[in-house]
């Protein structure tokens, strides 16, 4: 559906964007991912035609960057408004800007206040609004003209957990009428809602494809372990085993890193069977989108400390 060509973007020495291709298929949910400063907002730009390349093209449905626009829906990861307007007259401003005719606009954006649950609230002045609620007016500002494509640029970031729960509810809906490519630092929003991920550092795609792909990939040999108790006296106890590469405690849980799996399986349970460890939980093998995530960006910034 939509194909983006060698894209960069270069400020003076700053390659922002560093020569990126990828295609992204209709119908999906795709995550762009990547740390701080990796390029994920001027890929966006770029895309939705706010910026322009320094080179590299973004094709869709045939089309080329000025003419794709009227296909893109786009929402920015802060949103501006005119505060002074109701929620029901920026939709329809925005509506008509997008060359619909005042009825359309009119009738396009009723539907879209109920879609994403503001139908309430449509005659209160933008001013009043939450920041959950000017996050859904941004979405249904960008599916005004229906586009193919929806960009939303970190989405959910500035939403409590209940408003951030509505809407990734509501991207799983859209996807059945758009593509849908979205920034986000959440991972766990990622792996829940992405059917495809694009990682980028330092302004490159270093991994993309769907998630069970990527994790086949990558795949890491970990035990992860809970207990009754603190696990850092169990962490000390399994840290000397040969068959473990490192450990650490997430919450309650203390992950174990191991190069043979069904060896440490072996070691670790006649270990806590010895020691007669409570033991709540014994899980092998659950690679995360954490876990993926920071061995593709560490094994990066290795490989760029030594070159």
């Amino acid at each position: 559906m939509i194909t983006v060509q060698n894209l960069s973007k270069v400020y003076q020495s700053n390659r922002a964007v560093d020569d990126i291709s990828f295609t992204l298929s209709s119908g999906k949910c795709i995550a762009l991912l990547g740390p701080n400063g990796a390029g994920k907002t001027t890929a966006l730009r770029m895309m939705a035609g706010l910026i322009s390349p320094t080179s590299g093209t973004v094709e869709l449905l045939g089309e080329h960057f000025g003419d794709i626009r009227r296909h893109i829906g786009y929402l920015p990861q802060h949103p501006h408004f005119h505060s002074w307007m109701t929620g029901r007259e920026f939709l329809i401003y925005a509506g008509k800007l997008a060359h619909l005719s005042k009825k359309e606009a009119a009738s396009r954006a009723d539907q879209l206040l109920t879609r994403v649950g503001i139908f309430e609230v449509r005659n209160r002045r933008i001013s009043k609004y939450s920041g959950g609620m000017k996050q859904r007016l941004g979405i249904a500002q960008a599916l005004i003209h229906k586009p193919e494509l929806l960009m939303l640029d970190e989405p959910v970031s500035a939403l409590d957990p209940i408003g951030r729960r509505d809407v990734l509810n509501l991207m799983e809906e859209l996807k059945k009428e758009a593509t849908i490519l979205y920034s986000t630092h959440i991972l766990n929003d990622a792996e829940e809602t992405s059917d495809e991920i694009l990682l980028m550092h330092e302004g490159k795609i270093v991994e993309s494809g769907s998630l069970s792909s990527l994790k086949a990939r990558h795949q890491v040999d970990k035990i992860s372990l809970q207990f009754e108790d603190n696990p850092e006296s169990y962490r000390q106890k399994l840290d000397p085993l040969d068959v473990v590469t490192r450990t650490e405690i997430i919450k309650e849980t203390l992950d174990v890193y191991v190069t043979d799996q069904a060896r440490a399986r072996e070691n670790i349970l006649n270990l806590a069977l010895q020691e007669h460890w409570p033991l709540l939980q014994f899980e092998m093998g659950r690679i995360t989108l954490e876990d993926l995530f920071m061995k593709v960006v560490q094994s990066y910034a290795v490989a760029d400390r030594i070159q």
